[in-house]
């Protein structure tokens, strides 16, 4: 394992510290962080989500903003926009909080579409675009939502398109017992996670090396046998009698670079059938839509996935 790897193991392990119980939380959002995917955490309130990005904000060495979704949030306070000076007789330009490089969009449905719909062209484009200018965001940027889930009053769902510019969907349950009783043990030492604790923390990785790392995933190699059962899943995902929605040639692409970050951070440098799986559900679950007769059997999208898997062969 190298120097780069060993940083984002030890960036892992301190997350896993302070969100205690959220293993498969922490390990899917360095995955993402090395893919150079967006991700959406949803889960009910009081889980830790907010917690979790504000943590990896201070572990990661970026500049880092946040917005508090409300139903009130126009466009302009996320991009920015251009006003005018009357002393100068010009324009200038207020840059909104999406000019940054960690951006984390709190209870994203909780805002209207219009307002969600901001975000779509700087999360594909990496860009945005006012009064007819293009402006670059920078190479790191990288978006962080969280939502509560859909089944709570005032939300607003997110569309497919912009739910298929995640990278994945990452359901929050509540920890186990023990994990809420290291919770517990935590406060009763007065180990608190307000924002002078969380100032605390120290930087783990750097930009660069975050860009390094994503460097050094697109050099992971993949067979072509490998390439061939990736496509396989996809096109399954198309053609499956519960679903009337199926996955995107953009989420095959995002698949493949995914298993990469997943291999690479493994310390190898070649990918497995095991890393197209484990990929498989937070990249596909928000991504699938089911027949309303399959909901109406009972049908969750996890279970649909999970047969996928078992339906095509795995290459040996």
């Amino acid at each position: 394992m190298n120097e780069i790897q060993s940083v984002f193991n030890r960036l892992g392990a301190a997350l896993s510290q302070i969100v205690v119980g959220q293993a498969a939380l922490v390990q899917n959002l360095t995955v993402a962080l090395l893919a150079g995917g967006h991700v959406i955490v949803e889960g009910v309130p009081g889980t830790g989500k907010t917690l979790s990005v504000k943590a990896l904000s201070r572990l990661v060495q970026a500049d880092f903003r946040r917005i508090q979704l409300t139903p009130d949030v126009l466009p302009s306070d996320i991009l920015g926009t251009n006003i005018f000076d009357f002393n100068t007789r010009s324009f200038t330009l207020k840059q909104g909080p999406v000019f940054t490089e960690i951006l984390l969009a709190d209870e994203i449905n909780r805002t209207p579409p219009k307002t969600q719909a901001a975000l779509l062209e700087a999360m594909e484009e990496q860009q945005v675009t006012l009064d007819g200018e293009s402006l670059p965001l920078p190479d790191l940027f990288w978006v962080i939502a969280t939502q509560n889930s859909l089944e709570f009053e005032g939300t607003y769902p997110l569309p497919e398109a912009q739910l298929d510019r995640f990278l994945f969907k990452l359901v929050v349950d509540y920890p186990e017992a023990g994990a809420e009783r290291q919770m517990l043990l935590n406060a009763q030492a007065s180990l608190q996670t307000k924002r002078l604790d969380l100032e605390k923390l120290k930087p783990m990785a750097t930009v660069s090396e975050i860009l390094m790392a994503r460097q050094a995933v697109r050099a992971v190699r993949v067979t072509e046998a490998l390439l061939d059962y990736l496509l396989a899943l996809v096109q399954r995902t198309r053609q499956h009698p519960d679903l009337i929605l199926g996955a995107s040639p953009r989420s095959a692409v995002a698949w493949l670079q995914a298993s990469k970050a997943n291999a690479w951070l493994s310390g190898r440098e070649y990918v497995t059938p095991d890393d197209i799986k484990t990929i498989s559900f937070p990249l596909l679950r928000h991504r699938l839509i089911l027949r309303p007769e399959a909901q109406l059997d009972g049908l969750k999208i996890d279970g649909v996935i999970g047969a996928l898997l078992g339906q095509v062969p795995v290459p040996r």
